[in-house]
């Protein structure tokens, strides 16, 4: 199927990440008026002829993630019923995605919900990074083309020429991508055992790998409190790691988060501006992902593979 012309618009969640995937693409941002009515509703008004075109709509579902949702489906639907021909949701950030399962009785998938969401609402697509469960990308009818921040932290991590580096996760559920990271990084690989005892709190229990004289480094997808890194890094460190670093794809940084890595053990966060993040006085590093997201869109315009962007040492 041909599409019109590629136009690129921007939810108020994160404008200065949009703004540089419309310079690496080559575009301007698509004009819009994005207001808040005092009763706290939301106002969308496309300020130009969408009519027969194809609409990537960049919004991350971060704090405050349920405005943020609501604006990006008033975005939506405001670009269907100016009858643009296609329209893709970019979400660098999906919120909700840890609620990706029923793991106590009478309780919501609240990812998937939103994906009926975003459906019901008039997506074509969704263009998404680093989704906490893979399972996810099934709860669309629709394509979801699923991009991975690896290739960005690669370039970075390659560079710091870690030669007694190890990739740890931090808990059970990331072993997955700490064996990924290790391969492509050609490094060991090991994890830590965890028990959270309330949501801001975690007690690192035990760890398996070799720590001793290693530069570990800790893979996740999110971080909130920080709770879970500083409590494996305090671990790690006491085992005998000389340095650790974190490598997590979307900060959702907290005030408790501030505190924690401001005070705790950790050597650098590196993140990505999937989310708006201040790295003022913090170890944080910002890489970010401008181009993996603007490369990706130009490819789905043009009807070219996207899984090739984040194939890394052929992984």
């Amino acid at each position: 199927m041909q599409v019109g012309e590629l136009r690129i618009f921007a939810g108020r969640s994160n404008p200065a990440l949009a703004e540089k995937i419309c310079e690496f693409v080559g575009l301007s941002l698509g004009s819009i008026t994005l207001e808040t009515f005092p009763d706290g509703e939301t106002f969308v008004k496309i300020n130009e002829n969408i009519r027969g075109k194809d609409i990537f709509i960049v919004q991350s579902t971060c704090p405050p993630a349920n405005e943020n949702i609501m604006e990006l489906l008033i975005m939506i639907d405001a670009a269907r019923r100016a009858s643009a021909q296609r329209i893709t949701a970019v979400m660098p950030f999906y919120g909700y995605s840890r609620q990706d399962r029923k793991d106590q009785p009478r309780v919501p998938i609240t990812a998937k919900l939103i994906a009926n969401l975003l459906v019901t609402a008039g997506a074509h697509r969704v263009l998404t990074l680093d989704l906490h469960a893979q399972q996810i990308q099934g709860f669309f009818d629709i394509p979801v083309d699923h991009l991975y921040a690896s290739p960005v932290f690669y370039e970075y991590l390659r560079a710091l020429k870690t030669p007694n580096l190890v990739a740890f996760s931090p808990d059970e559920g990331s072993i997955k991508m700490a064996s990924a990271y290790a391969s492509m990084l050609g490094c060991g690989v090991g994890f830590v055992s965890k028990q959270r005892t309330n949501a801001t709190t975690v007690e690192a229990l035990e760890l398996v790998g070799e720590v001793e004289g290693k530069e570990v480094l800790i893979l996740d997808d999110i971080t909130e409190t920080a709770g879970t890194l500083v409590a494996a890094a305090n671990l790690l460190k006491e085992r005998g790691a000389t340095s650790v670093r974190a490598a997590v794809s979307h900060c959702i940084l907290s005030d408790i988060a501030h505190k924690r890595l401001k005070e705790g053990p950790l050597d650098e966060l590196i993140t990505t501006d999937s989310t708006p993040v201040d790295p003022s006085g913090l170890p944080i590093k910002v890489l970010s992902i401008a181009e993996l997201i603007g490369e990706a869109i130009l490819r789905i315009k043009n009807h070219e593979s996207v899984t090739s962007l984040f194939k890394v040492k052929g992984f």
